[in-house]
């Protein structure tokens, strides 16, 4: 039997790779995004945005906060590796989104568990075709600095993705990256094994979910029946493992949401499913759409009991862009 012994929670964000003094380096990216989503499904521009709500988080927005919330976060990130490390698991799970990268448009499935030998990641171009100002040292951050190879566990796989088949859940598949020069595994893996698993080469189990890209995105409320059934799929496995449950990404981006966070985040502590199930597809659009993730990870550790959460709003420009950092745990 598999047994599902620990849960983490964590923000995938750029600046958790970019020193406090690099984060305007964001900024500037939001003042040019045409796409920035509102809880209520619209997309403005930043001016659209200044518009509508004026510019009332300047105080927050003052660079000379950056490193002292980079630091925070850091420390953060730090107390969840040592949990993971301390944890000891045979295999780390990690539920994440995939954005361009392993899949396309051309084949985009709502939910898919890789059951390959090796998660594979790609190497970026530079300069990168959108984030100009990035470095090989960046993309080191998220492994995908060199065409890096990790090893997965197709066997626990296989047993998961029958037994979601039983339980009623459609899973698509994928055993191999045919192809990493063109597509690979991106950085919501990356970003895991690069800055949480660094000291713990166990393999990786990663599941994929359509966060992004409509119209295929699943409800909140069939991530956490997702995440409940990987749970029983777990546990009917013939396989004898501790296994670590990971959320890559969120929370609110690349608006900075802050109550909408607080309350998903209190949410999540307290297993209140409620909530979590009713969130709407309106409000899961662009980057807060990777709440996605912490809602599934939220079905699969209702017999966990939350032991450290941290919430950080990081409000990049005083419109409020940014993003809301969360890291969490749960054991």
């Amino acid at each position: 039997m598999a047994r599902i012994t620990l849960g983490i929670g964590t923000s995938h964000s750029p600046i958790l790779i970019l020193s406090g003094e690099k984060w305007e380096h964001r900024a500037r990216d939001d003042r040019r995004n045409p796409s920035l989503y509102t809880l209520d499904g619209r997309k403005v521009s930043y001016d659209q945005l200044v518009a509508e709500r004026g510019e009332p988080f300047a105080q927050q927005a003052d660079p000379a906060r950056f490193p002292a919330q980079a630091a925070q976060a850091e420390a953060a990130l730090d107390r969840l590796e040592a949990m993971l490390v301390e944890a000891r698991p045979d295999v780390v799970l990690v539920i994440g989104d995939d954005q361009d990268e392993l899949f396309g448009y051309d084949n985009l499935p709502a939910l898919s568990v890789y059951r390959g030998e090796e998660v594979v990641m790609k190497e970026q171009p530079l300069p990168h075709p959108r984030l100009t100002w990035t470095d090989r040292d960046f993309w080191a951050g998220y492994a995908m600095d060199l065409p890096r190879r990790f090893p997965a566990a197709p066997k626990l796989a296989d047993d998961l993705i029958r037994g979601l088949i039983r339980l009623g859940v459609d899973v698509a598949t994928s055993n191999a990256v045919p192809d990493p020069e063109r597509r690979a595994f991106g950085h919501a893996y990356g970003f895991v094994y690069q800055r949480l698993m660094k000291r713990l080469p166990v393999p990786m189990l990663p599941v994929l979910l359509n966060t992004y890209f409509p119209p295929n995105n699943p409800t909140s409320a069939r991530c956490y029946d997702i995440g409940s059934a990987i749970a029983h799929a777990l546990a009917a496995s013939p396989i004898d493992a501790d296994v670590a449950v990971i959320a890559s990404g969120g929370l609110s981006h690349f608006l900075c949401e802050e109550a909408f966070d607080r309350r998903v985040m209190q949410a999540l502590k307290t297993h209140d499913v409620a909530t979590l199930t009713q969130i709407p597809q309106e409000a899961l659009c662009s980057g807060t759409s990777e709440t996605r993730n912490w809602i599934t990870m939220a079905g699969a550790i209702g017999h966990l009991r939350c032991v450290y959460d941290e919430y950080l709003p990081v409000y990049r420009t005083a419109a409020g862009t940014g993003i809301g950092l969360g890291f969490a745990a749960w054991r």
